[in-house]
C-alpha cells in the first residue's frame, strides 16, 4: 500500500516544502489541488508544471494526481442545462487531464459537490444524463493519456448528485469505459446510514480508482472515532493496494501533526 497526502492543508507553502515533510515522514506520494497552483489549470504555466513535478519527484514521491477539480475558476457546472456553461466546465476538464499528466499524475478525483449539483431548472433525470455526457466526451483523452477520471460520491449533506457508493456505480456502468472507476471516500461513506465495510466490499479492486482516508469529523484517519480495523479488513478482502490519500478539511493544530498522526496509525494496519 502507498501513501498520500493531499497539498492543500498546506496552504500557501511551496510543493518543494510540502513534498520534503511528506517524503520525511514516510509518504510515497503527494495529491494536488489545482488551486493551490493557479485560480485556474490553464493559468499554470509550462514552467510551473515542470517545477512543480521537479519538485515532487527530487523527493522520490510520486505525484497521484489532482482532486477538487472544480473549485475554481467560478462559472463551472458538470449537470447544468445551460449549453454554454456545460461546454465550459468540458473544455476544463479536458484542460485538467493536461495538466495532471504534465505533473506525472495518474488519477483525477471527481468531487466538487457544488459545481454537480442539480439546479433549479433541472430534472435529476437531465442533470444525470449532462453528466453522462461530460464524462464521456473526455474519457477517450484520458484513456490516450494513461489517467482515470474517479467519481467521487459525496454525502447529501454537500450535494444532492450521487450520493452513494451504487449511485457511482451506477455511472460508472452506464458508461463503461475503463477510464472511469469509483472513486471511495470514508468520510462520504459514513454518511450511507450502513457499515462502511460493507460498501468497500460492494465493489472490486477493478471498480476502484482511487481511495481517500480521513475520519468522518474532517481531520485525519484515526483522529476521530471512525474505527479503521474492520475498514483495513475489507481494503484486503477487496484486493485494493494502489493508494491511500489522506484529505482532510480541518487543518489544526497544523498539518505536519495531521500528517504524522494519520500515517502513524494507518501504519498499524498496512506496516
Amino acid at each position: 500500500m502507498k501513501f498520500a497526502l493531499c497539498n492543500e492543508m498546506f496552504e500557501g507553502r511551496s510543493t518543494a516544502e510540502v513534498a520534503s515533510i511528506a517524503r520525511d515522514l514516510g509518504y510515497h506520494g503527494l495529491e494536488i489541488a489545482p488551486f493551490t497552483l493557479a485560480p485556474s489549470a490553464t493559468e499554470v504555466t509550462a514552467a510551473q508544471r515542470t517545477e512543480t513535478r521537479k519538485a515532487i519527484e527530487d523527493q522520490g514521491l510520486e505525484c497521484v494526481g489532482l482532486h477538487w477539480l472544480f473549485a475554481g475558476p467560478k462559472g463551472l457546472h458538470m449537470t447544468t442545462p445551460d449549453d454554454g456553461v456545460w461546454a465550459h466546465t468540458r473544455d476544463y476538464l479536458a484542460a485538467l487531464l493536461d495538466l495532471c499528466s504534465d505533473l506525472g499524475g495518474k488519477i483525477l478525483v471527481l468531487g466538487s459537490p457544488k459545481q454537480r449539483s442539480v439546479l433549479e431548472n433541472q430534472t435529476a433525470q437531465g442533470a444525470w444524463q449532462r453528466a453522462v455526457d461530460l464524462l464521456s466526451s473526455v474519457l477517450d483523452k484520458a484513456g490516450d493519456l494513461g489517467l482515470t477520471i474517479c467519481l467521487e460520491p459525496l454525502s447529501p449533506a454537500e450535494t444532492d448528485f450521487i450520493n452513494t457508493v451504487d449511485e457511482g456505480m451506477k455511472m460508472v456502468r452506464q458508461i463503461g469505459h475503463p477510464s472511469l472507476k469509483i472513486h471511495l471516500d470514508v468520510k462520504a461513506m459514513c454518511s450511507e446510514g450502513k457499515p462502511v465495510p460493507e460498501i468497500i466490499r460492494s465493489v472490486t479492486a477493478d471498480d476502484i480508482g482511487h481511495f481517500h482516508v480521513n475520519d468522518a469529523n474532517l481531520y485525519g484517519p484515526g483522529m476521530g472515532d471512525v474505527d479503521y480495523a474492520p475498514i483495513a479488513e475489507a481494503i484486503k478482502d477487496v484486493g485494493w493496494d494502489q493508494w491511500l490519500s489522506v484529505e482532510v478539511f480541518k487543518y489544526d493544530p497544523d498539518p505536519e501533526t495531521i500528517a504524522r498522526r494519520s500515517i502513524d496509525y494507518l501504519r498499524q494496519f498496512w506496516p
